[in-house]
């Protein structure tokens, strides 16, 4: 790392938390090093009490970019000079760009989830899904998938803060898509039940399955799955949650967040430096391996 940094160098952050067991400061640098790009990224402590003052410094300290992930995906905006126009539909940002002092907030979560989906040979494009949350990442995907053609989409969340954000998705995503959309409450298990049942896809999408919820599911048990329906998780740590377990066990094609992660970060990577990373090493150096 001393070799790397210079008095050039350009600082890219992540502002999250918590934060520490991300693996995005080791996918970044070990992108910027294989490259041999001039840049450095690291990890900041910071929630929505400490937000606004952590955007004015990236600001004041030229720093070319950052990420942003919970808790703060769905505030940041508000900090910010523009918004793409996928975050402005998605109401999330999760990549900051600074160009002379503009700061231009963008999502890729949504581009990152298809993709992975891609990579992992596995096409929901035509078909139904069904989809747990309404967070900043959950919406990006939620918003993806319509546009790029999933057929029908059923929205689970809690009647929690963001469940007003839940249905301004739905109303998003029928005014701009032809996809079938619709948004149920995720505390009744029955119909949560009925959904997956003839899903193609069943997509966790919450903070469930990592701290401080580790351990917990969004579904009570196996009964809720069968071995042709595929299963996805954001999480990433653990790399298998309680969920991906139950569902490896019911003989579920499963995948967890790690190849999102690769894939969105990919995208904002290519927003700061111009350039794509070099996907098949870093698949190698995260241990991205697909069931």
């Amino acid at each position: 790392m001393a070799e790397r940094i210079t008095g050039h160098t350009e600082l890219i952050g992540l502002m999250a938390y918590p934060i520490r067991h991300s693996s995005s400061p080791a996918m970044h640098n070990e992108a910027f090093a294989t490259l041999g790009l001039d840049y450095a990224y690291l990890a900041f402590e910071v929630d929505n009490d400490t937000l606004e003052d952590a955007v004015k410094g990236l600001r004041a300290l030229k720093l070319k970019g950052s990420n942003v992930s919970m808790p703060n995906k769905t505030v940041v905006g508000k900090y910010l000079d523009k918004l793409s126009p996928a975050a402005e539909m998605a109401g999330a940002v999760n990549t900051i760009v600074n160009e002379d002092g503009v700061l231009t907030g963008h999502i890729t979560d949504g581009i990152g989830y298809m993709q992975s989906l891609k990579d992992n040979d596995i096409d929901v494009i035509g078909k139904k899904m069904t989809i747990t949350g309404a967070g900043g990442a959950a919406t990006a995907i939620e918003i993806q998938a319509a546009l790029d053609g999933v057929k029908e989409m059923s929205i689970f969340n809690i009647k929690d803060k963001f469940w007003e954000n839940a249905e301004k998705t739905v109303e998003k995503i029928r005014a701009n898509t032809d996809c079938i959309v619709n948004l149920y409450d995720l505390d009744d298990k029955d119909k949560l039940k009925e959904e997956i049942a003839d899903s193609y896809l069943f997509a966790q999408a919450t903070g469930v399955g990592m701290k401080p919820l580790e351990g917990q599911s969004v579904i009570p048990d196996a009964s809720f799955l069968r071995p042709d329906l595929i299963v996805t998780d954001t999480i990433y740590a653990p790399r298998e949650t309680a969920l991906l377990k139950m569902a490896k066990e019911a003989g579920c094609k499963t995948m967890n967040g790690l190849g999102m992660m690769l894939f969105q970060g990919d995208a904002a990577f290519h927003l700061w430096t111009g350039k794509h990373m070099p996907i098949d090493h870093m698949k190698e150096v995260l241990d991205i391996k697909y069931d």
